[in-house]
């Protein structure tokens, strides 16, 4: 990007304290992948666009649903049916036209995971599935690569940032693995779209921090918050 469009499009991020434009260059050269889609990819996926990351990419095999609506807001009725992937790559890319959107149209597995990831500085698990979960950090632990972790369960939200440093804690240093049917997702417990979106925020938010090296970042601790009442807490 030319510096003077670079510097009256984010103008108001470059007059941040400890940001500017050594922070907006750091983000426009990083190559970040949201693994999925839905609830807390979509709201993620807009505000790292928005930011200026340089290299986004979109991994999910599912299409729009009517279910999803309510709080998957980067898709509208016209989409139902469609893939997901494919959607939000248009929507993103006319909020700006120079980022370099690449998608996957499949769900991430064992095969695709080390590949995939091995192109991206950061991945960002925003998925509901526990064992996707726990395939996505254990192949960011081999490969070395930051994760930023995001999770609703009803009225609560947790939000950590993996792998990073010296400690290298992980998702299986916070939860032991757990059987696939003891886990509550949105589709058998209940969501409300304006908490997953705030937790998807927050992930990109963890993100932007990271890559422009910030004080404050999540970096190998969880940030669990109950939004009915605003307690938090960190472990």
């Amino acid at each position: 990007m030319h510096a003077l469009e670079l510097q009256h499009r984010f103008k108001t991020q470059l007059l941040l304290p400890n940001f500017g434009i050594t922070a907006q260059e750091k983000l426009s050269k990083s190559a970040v992948l949201v693994v999925g889609a839905g609830g807390l990819g979509c709201p993620c996926l807009q505000y790292l666009i928005a930011a200026g990351v340089g290299k986004v990419g979109i991994c999910d095999g599912d299409k729009v649903d009517i279910t999803n609506l309510h709080r998957q807001i980067l898709f509208d009725t016209n989409d139902i049916g469609n893939l997901k992937v494919e959607v939000a790559k248009i929507k993103l890319q006319s909020v700006h036209p120079l980022i370099d959107i690449q998608t996957y149209g499949f769900f991430i597995d064992n095969s695709s995971a080390i590949q995939l990831f091995s192109n991206y500085d950061v991945i960002i698990d925003c998925t509901a599935d526990i064992q996707t979960r726990y395939l996505i950090n254990d192949a960011c632990v081999l490969l070395n690569k930051p994760l930023v972790f995001g999770a609703v369960y009803q009225y609560e939200g947790q939000v950590a940032v993996f792998n990073t440093d010296e400690k290298k804690i992980n998702l299986r240093d916070v939860f032991d693995e757990v059987n696939k049917e003891d886990i509550s997702t949105c589709n058998n417990s209940g969501a409300l779209g304006a908490i997953t979106g705030i937790v998807g925020t927050m992930q990109a938010l963890e993100t932007i921090k990271y890559i422009a090296n910030l004080e404050g970042n999540l970096k190998n601790e969880m940030l669990i918050c109950n939004f009915i009442h605003y307690h938090h807490y960190k472990i």
